[in-house]
């Protein structure tokens, strides 16, 4: 018989080496005060000046975040003002009332989910330590959203 015993075969577990997290708290921040400006708008401004204010001294993959938050501030911004023209615009050429409703709430669900969309993909990137890919694109950040990631 082998004189060998299971405590001979033990394995080391490494520690994965940590990432650089500096600003991950103010990116997280960021994030839900985006997503309550979903119940009182004075939220979204704040978290754009914290996204704006904080860029220094983070690590390059937080950066990426920030740059995302801050233009899901200004594109929402955008959106809103193109949709007030136009919901204005509407009032000026005499269109009946439903056609006015019908794209303010259409206007307010599209963004309320892109909003959502954009920083349901923020927050999963940010909690596993992965950079947004396209922080300039318009829609997700260039991430493929599936009900698997």
């Amino acid at each position: 018989m082998s004189s060998t015993s299971s405590l001979d075969t033990r394995t080391t577990v490494e520690q994965a080496p940590t990432a650089d997290t500096r600003g991950k708290g103010v990116a997280a921040t960021v994030y839900v005060l985006y997503l309550g400006s979903v119940m009182t708008v004075v939220t979204g401004p704040i978290g754009m000046l914290v996204a704006h204010l904080f860029r220094r001294n983070n690590a390059d993959w937080i950066n990426s975040h920030l740059l995302f938050q801050t233009r899901t501030f200004w594109l929402g911004a955008l959106g809103g003002a193109a949709a007030l023209a136009a919901w204005n615009l509407l009032g000026v050429i005499g269109a009946p009332s439903w056609v006015s409703w019908t794209l303010g709430y259409g206007f307010f669900t599209a963004c309320l989910g892109w909003t959502m969309g954009r920083c349901g993909v923020g927050i999963n990137r940010l909690m596993n330590n992965r950079a947004i890919d396209a922080p300039r694109s318009l829609l997700f950040g260039g991430a493929t959203v599936t009900l698997d990631d």
